[in-house]
Order: C-alpha cells, then sequence, then structure tokens
C-alpha cells in the first residue's frame, strides 16, 4: 500500500471536543448575532450573506423573508444546527469578534499539538475539512492555548467544497491537494463521513473520543498519540 502524504483532519470530536462547539461556541453565537448583525449593519457581506438565507427558504418553503424574518431563520438554523453556509459564514464572524475580545479560546485536545508537530517533522503535509466556516477554524486554531496552530496546516476546507457524508467531496479535496486518494488519511469521528472518505480512495480512522460510537468498519484510535502510520503503509 501507499505511504501517507497528507493527514486530514476534521475537527469537532476529533481535535476538538464537541462538547466546545455545543456547549460554547453554539450559545455564543445565539446570545450575541443580533446585536453583532446591529453593529455591522453597513457590512458589505451581509446583503449576500441574507440573500443565501432567501432562497433557501423560497426553494423550500415558497416564502419570502423580511431582513427580521432572516435572522429569525437564522436562530432556528442554529438551533438545530443546520450546515448552512450562510449560518456558517456568520457565527464566523461572530465568533471572530469573541476570539478577538478574549471571550472565547479554542479548545483543543492535548495530544493534537504534538502529533502536528511529529507529522510535521516526518514532512506529512496537514489539512482540515469541517463543517463550520475556514474562518472559523483559523480562529478556532489561531487561539489555542498551545499556541496557534494554523502555521502546521497547507489547505482548509469547510463544505464550499461540499457536505462531509458525500464520496465526490473528497474527490474534490483530492484534486485541490494534489495527491492520490489512497496517500490521504482522512481523521474523524463521525462513521459516515469516514464511509464517504474511503469510498473515493482515503484511508480512514476514527477517533473515539469520549462519547464516541465505534465503527467497527474503520481503524480506531483512542487518541493522536496512538495513531501508528505505518499500520497504512
Amino acid at each position: 500500500m501507499s505511504r501517507i502524504n497528507y493527514i486530514l483532519c476534521d475537527i469537532e470530536g476529533t481535535t476538538s471536543s464537541i462538547s466546545f462547539v455545543v456547549d460554547t461556541l453554539f450559545p455564543y453565537f445565539r446570545s450575541h448575532f443580533r446585536e453583532f448583525v446591529a453593529q455591522n449593519s453597513q457590512a458589505e457581506y451581509l446583503p449576500a450573506l441574507y440573500e443565501e438565507v432567501r432562497q433557501t427558504v423560497l426553494e423550500e418553503e415558497k416564502r419570502s423573508l423580511s431582513d427580521l424574518e432572516v435572522l429569525a431563520q437564522l436562530e432556528v438554523w442554529s438551533q438545530e444546527d443546520r450546515k448552512h453556509p450562510a449560518l456558517k459564514k456568520l457565527q464566523g464572524y461572530v465568533w471572530q469578534e469573541g476570539y478577538a475580545q478574549g471571550e472565547l479560546k479554542g479548545h483543543i485536545y492535548p495530544d493534537v499539538a504534538p502529533a502536528f508537530e511529529n507529522w510535521k517533522l516526518r514532512g506529512i503535509a496537514l489539512g482540515i475539512y469541517s463543517s463550520g466556516s475556514v474562518p472559523a477554524q483559523k480562529l478556532l486554531f489561531s487561539t489555542t492555548e498551545y499556541g496557534n496552530l494554523c502555521p502546521y496546516f497547507s489547505h482548509h476546507f469547510d463544505t464550499g467544497i461540499g457536505h462531509k457524508k458525500e464520496k465526490v467531496s473528497y474527490e474534490r479535496i483530492a484534486k485541490e491537494l494534489n495527491f492520490p486518494p489512497q496517500e490521504i488519511l482522512f481523521l474523524s469521528d463521525v462513521p459516515t463521513e469516514l464511509d464517504a472518505a474511503r469510498e473515493a480512495g482515503f484511508r480512514t480512522c476514527q477517533l473515539l473520543r469520549p462519547g464516541t460510537q465505534a465503527a467497527s468498519q474503520h481503524p480506531q484510535v483512542a487518541d493522536f498519540s496512538q495513531l501508528e502510520l505505518k499500520d497504512f503503509a
């Protein structure tokens, strides 16, 4: 089998605690986003973001939305954790302000940074693929208690390249990375994401963080320190 030359990581439940997103980031967004929009009402990105929401609701429900109804819809989607591009973009902007003010700090597990350093020293390239927007990814990794981890990554991908449970998304990623799929190892806690990556030819490994349901069809490790790349060679 081919040597692993690229490692692609999920975030929630893989590098970072799901509870950080659910218990810290999501509530912060819901309690701050209306004030944020009011204070940034002239921001050039808001009209396009609103239009994305309107188009989705028009297509799905045949309803037209006012600005206030757009905000209400975003709040509903936030409660549902819908992976809508407009919601993810706005979350990223709100979280950026929270990080800048020191009200938020990115969480990662303690085994992650040493593994990144080890892989970098071995000449393995690293990237992130998460449903969270690319700006939100960079905010999280640039503000960890272990310092700024963003320099470890050559690429960041979000749902702009496709949904994480679809084979075609991983085919697009492999094409953009310019690596054969069999040389890419995808790390995630979610079995359906791992299934899609494997269908695209990626190597896969499931992280069994606390609360994760094991999927026997994929190799498994409890944390990054247990990951032996020779097992995939």
